[in-house]
């Protein structure tokens, strides 16, 4: 694995649903939230009409792609994958180190996630991306278990 923590700034949502789509894997499951609302089906890639959103994310086995409204329509990206460069993206941090972990789900009586998260049929896991130099967790990014 070649681990990859990347970011871009000012993506309009065209670009960032190509990006989206470029990044995308079966299976991809994909999270987004809006000022009065969470996404309720981690299945369904956003679509045009689903912005403006506050924020989203997308994960699957090799990379989680993490994107934020900073105006209107424009969006920056957090990277981090383990498939190795992407030249596009503005490297963050300089040797890194991951770690997958299996992820801790809690029961459907606690209030930790949203109602709709996908327990029961998800291999969740975290990967941790290390900085080489320091030993510090500078990320922690979910993923799809084997």
């Amino acid at each position: 694995m070649n681990p990859f923590v990347g970011v871009r700034k000012k993506l309009l949502v065209p670009e960032l649903l190509e990006l989206i789509a470029k990044l995308a894997t079966e299976p991809s499951y994909y999270f987004l939230r809006w000022t009065h609302k969470v996404s309720n089906n981690w299945e369904i890639a956003p679509a045009e009409n689903n912005f403006p959103m506050i924020e989203g994310q997308m994960f699957n086995q090799k990379c989680e792609l993490r994107w934020k409204q900073k105006r209107k329509d424009s969006y920056e990206v957090l990277l981090l994958s383990v498939a190795g460069e992407y030249p596009d993206f503005a490297r963050v941090g300089e040797d890194w180190q991951i770690q997958d972990r299996d992820a801790h789900l809690y029961s459907s009586t606690e209030t930790r996630f949203p109602k709709s998260f996908p327990s029961k049929k998800l291999d969740i896991s975290q990967r941790y991306f290390i900085d080489k130099k320091t030993a510090t967790v500078h990320f922690v990014a979910l993923t799809i278990g084997k």
